[in-house]
């Protein structure tokens, strides 16, 4: 996708360097800086700091870490061991798991070092291709409900996201922004409330961010605005992404999302959930078993933005002696979700369906 008329992905592999380059997500909106990750520690340093971020391109990113980690050690119990680092970073994000233990599934005995060093290298990128073909899809099949709405509604179709689901979420398109993009291409006229999502506020940063790139119209609200829309008849639809889905179709995604869920439900707005078939952990049934991460008193009690000299500066809004808590996510369940636009197709929220697309 675009930033400032040129195509990027989030992340690739430079052969001159024979680095690893990603966008540096934290210092988006104020400053475009591609950053090199040379090995394990430096993908460990990006997943954790939130460098990269979004469930699948934390996965791609784990992908080509355990690349990285390969070539350097050349040794398979050291891979493995490595690979279990790369997994302690964040916790709620499947496709981090999965994108690890696919990786790994292709280090064969029977291979030499290089052979397996070629295959890693090769599954990393497959992984970061199928991503792109996979939010297509999504693009394509969420962009039918947009058609129907804007068919039946004759006028501009008002559509609320929460957080980044982005392309710079995944390797490019999104998945709640997919059925956006491939609106505006449809020249259908959209219009996106984008909630700031505290407290690391990648709606307003992120989500904002690349929609004005892309040329769609779009709204930052506070987290807290919603409701009051929505109440008014002013939010057509809901589009949000996932950091993992049950087997039974709960949703574990960015903190503020379960709320945003209840309100669409009770003004009988729907309220849709966009994933590549790679974020659904098949084993997994209760919402009650999800791992909710916990982060860094920091990202409550301090904000960063420009100063009057336009300079990036953190400062802190709490006070000294505050206690934060500070969950990254929070799981909305089932009942809440009127269906999964997935790149196998559009779904409804339960267990039946959901094992079918395993099957396919």
């Amino acid at each position: 996708m675009l930033i400032n008329n040129k195509t990027y992905r989030t992340i690739w592999y430079d052969n001159i360097s024979q680095s690893v380059k990603i966008i540096d997500q934290t210092k988006l909106p104020f400053k475009l800086e591609i950053i090199s990750l040379k090995n394990l520690d430096d993908v460990i340093r990006a997943i954790n700091e939130m460098k990269v971020r979004g469930a699948p391109l934390i996965g791609a990113t784990a992908a080509y870490g355990i690349y990285l980690a390969f070539k350097e050690l050349k040794n398979k119990r050291k891979t493995i061991k490595a690979a279990s680092k790369i997994k302690e970073t964040r916790p709620t994000a499947i496709n981090l798991f999965w994108a690890v233990n696919k990786m790994l599934s292709k280090i064969d005995d029977n291979l030499n070092m290089n052979e397996i060093e070629k295959v890693l290298f090769k599954e990393a990128q497959e992984i970061c291709e199928n991503d792109i073909e996979q939010c297509k899809k999504i693009g394509k099949n969420g962009l039918e409900i947009i058609k129907k709405i804007y068919k039946d509604k004759k006028e501009k179709v008002n559509i609320l996201t929460h957080c980044n689901a982005g392309w710079l979420a995944t390797i490019d398109w999104g998945t709640a922004t997919a059925p956006i993009y491939f609106a505006k291409k449809s020249n259908l006229n959209v219009h996106v409330w984008v909630d700031e999502t505290r407290p690391r506020n990648q709606g307003a940063s992120l989500t904002s961010y690349e929609l004005n790139n892309e040329g769609v119209k779009n709204t930052i609200i506070t987290d807290n605005t919603a409701g009051l829309l929505m109440q008014r008849g002013q939010i057509d639809l809901c589009i949000v992404g996932a950091d993992r889905v049950t087997n039974k179709g709960h949703v574990a995604n960015k903190i503020g999302t379960f709320m945003k869920a209840v309100i669409a439900k009770e003004f009988n707005i729907p309220f849709y959930v966009a994933i590549p078939t790679t974020t659904i952990d098949w084993k997994t049934e209760s919402y009650e078993d999800i791992i909710i991460e916990e982060r860094a008193d920091a990202e409550l009690s301090q904000i960063t933005g420009l100063d009057e000299e336009n300079k990036i500066k953190t400062i802190k809004i709490y006070p000294n002696d505050s206690k934060v808590y500070n969950p990254a996510f929070d799981i909305t369940p089932n009942k809440f979700i009127s269906s999964f636009i997935t790149d196998k197709g559009i779904i409804n929220a339960n267990y039946k369906e959901i094992a079918r697309l395993k099957d396919e």
